[in-house]
């Protein structure tokens, strides 16, 4: 009987794995207003709540390899909403600051985000949301 269940519910990481892609391909299409991708928009919000982080810390912080962080943040830098400094206390470390331009850019992307979720939030009602978040801390994902 338990063979019977595990090839006709599927797996929890596939269900997951779907579920972030399509509400990252959705919020995707609401950034697109803006002509910013889910991974700047994310790398933005990590500036603007700790400024001044190395790569390697940022690498952590938005899950991204170190190879993709890169060229996200050339494009940020290159469209002045983000900026390099060298650390005063190791010249081999560079910190990535958010700009004023990248916060006022985010603060657009922060309401388009916050359409966003209230729209997924009418479509599965607010308790299964809830209940949903509260899972997913209490994983600690």
């Amino acid at each position: 009987m338990a063979g019977q269940r595990d090839t006709q519910v599927p797996d929890l990481v596939d269900l997951l794995t779907r579920a972030q892609r399509a509400l990252a391909r959705d919020l995707g299409t609401a950034l697109e207003e803006e002509t910013t991708t889910v991974d700047q928009w994310r790398v933005l919000r990590a500036l603007a709540a700790a400024d001044g982080r190395s790569m390697g810390e940022l690498a952590i912080t938005v899950e991204i390899p170190h190879p993709t962080l890169t060229r996200l943040v050339d494009a940020l830098v290159d469209s002045a909403l983000t900026y390099r400094t060298q650390s005063t206390e190791d010249r081999r470390r560079v910190s990535v600051h958010i700009s004023e331009l990248g916060r006022a850019k985010l603060d657009r992307l922060e309401a388009l985000a916050a359409a966003h979720e209230r729209t997924l939030v009418e479509r599965l009602s607010a308790e299964t949301v809830t209940a949903l978040s509260t899972l997913l801390r209490d994983l600690q994902l």
